[in-house]
């Protein structure tokens, strides 16, 4: 974020007015029958509450990436390092806090909705891979059901 005395993380001011607006424009985009694809790391605490109202009118699938604890901190640091788009993160914070022991990658929640959701191992690619990803989603387009795939 770029304005003066921004500070990353949870309790900036700026933070909840961004989730409005990013869930204010979805809501927006999926009215007016625009196909979205959404991307965030969408933890269930924050997105679920935000997310559930959008059923209403959208099919929502969810590609869930995962990928081990000691994986995620090494992208996270080079992230870090060599992105100034992630200062809105926090990344250094975070990094901080699980040197301390304060946080661990493994504590992440993923948002539950009882929509298709597909689980991608990132560790080494795309596993399944993104053809089997596009497939999946076009697959619970067509017949518009709840099963969840693993």
């Amino acid at each position: 974020m770029a304005t003066p005395g921004y500070q990353s993380g949870g309790d900036d001011p700026l933070n909840y007015p961004t989730l409005d607006a990013f869930f204010g424009v979805l809501k927006v985009l999926l009215q007016a029958g625009v196909t979205v694809v959404a991307e965030a790391a969408f933890q269930d605490r924050l997105w679920r509450p935000n997310l559930e109202p959008l059923t209403d009118f959208a099919q929502i699938r969810v590609i869930r990436c995962t990928t081990p604890a000691a994986i995620a901190h090494d992208r996270i640091a080079h992230r870090a390092q060599d992105s100034a788009h992630r200062t809105a993160h926090a990344d250094h914070d975070l990094l901080e806090a699980i040197a301390a022991g304060e946080h661990s990658l493994d504590s992440f929640v993923p948002i539950s909705l009882d929509v298709p959701t597909l689980t991608v191992d990132t560790s080494n690619g795309y596993s399944p891979s993104l053809r089997d990803t596009t497939s999946f989603i076009r697959a619970s387009a067509q017949d518009g059901s709840p099963a969840r795939a693993r």
